[in-house]
């Protein structure tokens, strides 16, 4: 999916709606900010492996669609502070029974994987 199919009236809106979420860092970035507001060296710190150049593009991205606000405060060193817009809050909550059905998926696959394990320590007694 292409953030310029995202525009095309003609799409779902399914279609629509996930792609301002498409990408590694997007729905994490959307699950930090649940919690409040938070400055780029804080979702950083949180999200290993996320570069400062890709936390930018995201943040922008994110932005430029509604889904966080950016403020600057104008101290020195500049402050900037990304939060949940209303859409994002929105988007936040209709994602929430999404949520449920992955961490139901995690569990079974997890009762899965104990449940061969067991069988493979049965088998070699």
């Amino acid at each position: 999916m292409t953030r310029s199919q995202a525009v095309n009236p003609n799409v779902c809106g399914v279609t629509a709606a996930i792609a301002v979420i498409d990408g590694k860092w997007k729905t994490s970035l959307l699950w930090l900010l649940e919690a409040g507001p938070h400055r780029p060296a804080e979702l950083r710190r949180r999200l290993p492996g996320l570069s400062e150049k890709v936390l930018t593009q995201a943040l922008r991205e994110m932005e430029s669609d509604g889904l966080v606000h950016r403020e600057v405060h104008d101290v020195l060193p500049l402050k900037t502070v990304y939060s949940l817009s209303d859409f994002g809050r929105r988007l936040s909550d209709a994602l929430g029974p999404v949520s449920d059905l992955g961490y139901e998926r995690l569990g079974r696959m997890a009762a899965e994987q104990a449940g061969q394990v067991a069988q493979v320590e049965l088998s070699a007694s």
